[in-house]
């Protein structure tokens, strides 16, 4: 059965016909090419998919596309800037050579903004720990918490400023 569903993705307020049993994962990649978005378990445990929804990071396989009925939806598309300039994040895994396939790294850039959203500074433990919703084959992880550490002392610094 269809539900139309109300969802602003990226800033864009959207109106989409969604079947009930259908994932948010699913809506942004097929419905609105979001390609960022990555299906890779389907269970909502390697954390390729994730978004945030309401400023919060969710692993959209798992989550319903009417769930998001209301609600706003940011995926990696939404970072850059009016311009066309990449978000700070991004730059940061960039510089901190935090990318290699890349397939998880959109998941884990939103759940780097989630983290940097909170304003506090974290341990690298803390880091390793709020990240480990994210499965990576490739970096052994170092490189990537350089890059969200980075994310959260620029943050912090510009804060401050």
């Amino acid at each position: 059965m269809l539900k139309i569903i109300h969802v602003t993705v990226n800033g864009r307020e959207r109106e989409i016909a969604v079947d009930e049993r259908e994932s948010l994962l699913d809506t942004l990649r097929n419905r609105l090419d979001l390609s960022s978005v990555k299906k890779g378990c389907e269970v909502g445990e390697c954390g390729a998919c994730t978004v945030l929804v309401d400023g919060e990071a969710i692993d959209s396989c798992i989550y319903l596309a009417m769930w998001a009925d209301g609600k706003s939806v940011m995926t990696v598309e939404g970072l850059k800037s009016r311009e066309g300039d990449l978000s700070p994040i991004q730059k940061a895994f960039i510089e901190e050579a935090a990318v290699q396939c890349g397939f998880c790294t959109p998941g884990i850039i939103m759940s780097a903004v989630e983290i940097v959203g909170t304003g506090k500074r974290y341990t690298r433990e803390e880091l390793r720990k709020l990240i480990s919703g994210h499965l990576c084959r490739c970096t052994g992880y170092e490189k990537i918490l350089d890059a969200v550490a980075r994310s959260v002392e620029e943050h912090l610094r510009g804060a401050a400023d």
